[in-house]
This record gives C-alpha cells, sequence and structure tokens, in this order.
C-alpha cells in the first residue's frame, strides 16, 4: 500500500500546510508550474517527489523535468503531465500518448480547478489538484491524497487549505 499526496501549482509559494497534510504520504506527485527550484527542493528533502514541469517553470527546473512522465506504482500505470485538458477534454497531444502508452491514472495541473472524474472509455481516473499556490483564479488553495494498493486507487481526499 502507497499513500500519495498530489499537488500542482504552487508557483512559487509552498503553503507550510503542505507538509502536515503530506506527513502520513509515502510519496508526493507535482503535477508542474512549480515556480522555483527551492520549492522542489523542500519537497525532496521531505518526501520522495516525482515531479513535471509546467508552463512557468524556468532556469534549472526546464533542464532537470520532462514535460510528462510515465511510471508504475504497484499495480498501477500513472501518466502525469502539466497540461492535460482544454475545454474539458483531453488534449490532443496526451490523447496521442495515451494511445500509445495507456495508463490507469492520468496527473495534472494547469487549470488551478480541482477535477476528479473517471474517463469509462480508457478506462483511467483522471485527477487535477486543483492548486497549491496562491497565484490564479482559484477560490480555495487545494491538494488530495490517495492511496494505491495493488491495482486499486481508493481513499481519495481532497484537503482545502486555504481561501485564496
Amino acid at each position: 500500500m502507497t499513500k500519495i499526496g498530489i499537488l500542482s501549482d504552487t508557483h512559487g509559494l509552498l503553503d507550510p500546510r503542505i507538509f502536515e497534510h503530506f506527513k502520513d504520504v509515502d510519496e508526493i506527485w507535482h503535477a508542474g508550474d512549480i515556480g522555483s527550484e527551492e520549492v522542489l527542493e523542500r519537497l525532496r528533502k521531505f518526501k520522495p517527489t516525482r515531479a513535471v514541469k509546467g508552463n512557468i517553470d524556468s532556469g534549472a527546473l526546464v533542464y532537470e523535468l520532462q514535460e510528462t512522465e510515465y511510471w508504475q506504482t504497484e499495480g498501477v500505470r500513472v501518466m502525469m503531465t502539466h497540461i492535460g485538458f482544454q475545454r474539458g477534454f483531453l488534449t490532443p497531444r496526451v490523447q496521442y500518448q495515451l494511445q500509445r502508452q495507456p495508463a490507469n491514472l492520468f496527473v495534472c495541473g494547469h487549470s488551478h480547478i480541482l477535477r476528479v472524474k473517471f474517463d469509462p472509455q480508457r478506462q483511467m481516473l483522471c485527477v487535477n489538484p486543483g492548486a497549491a499556490g496562491k497565484y490564479g483564479i482559484q477560490i480555495m488553495q487545494t491538494l488530495l491524497r490517495l492511496t494505491i494498493d495493488g491495482d486499486q486507487i481508493k481513499d481519495l481526499e481532497v484537503v482545502e487549505l486555504a481561501r485564496r
């Protein structure tokens, strides 16, 4: 059983409450727009962290991080990228990538809008944790936690940090 903390769109701000909400997770996944090397370094010192670059990331983050990452956690195939949806639909790039390499769990950020949706066509759970930072359109800073147990994704929780 692996407990995961998922966040996105910190935009250089790492709210200290994140550490409290992620204290019991085994891994942290950051779906882009990290905003600074310092934010990623602090997360990595706290817990093992996977991350992809977002459209505002610059400097060393651009060279260190990939646009899309694929991996397997227990029996769940994961794809994570920053920009995954446009107007409520998977982007053409993401659709193409998923045809070539299907996933059970798709993680993205960018919109700053919390989203959890099952895609029945692909038999895939799609999650966007909203935005953990204060920059953007979101009203509430949010995170996600979930558990992967074998090939099951369960115990998904929405964490509301604060009104922006």
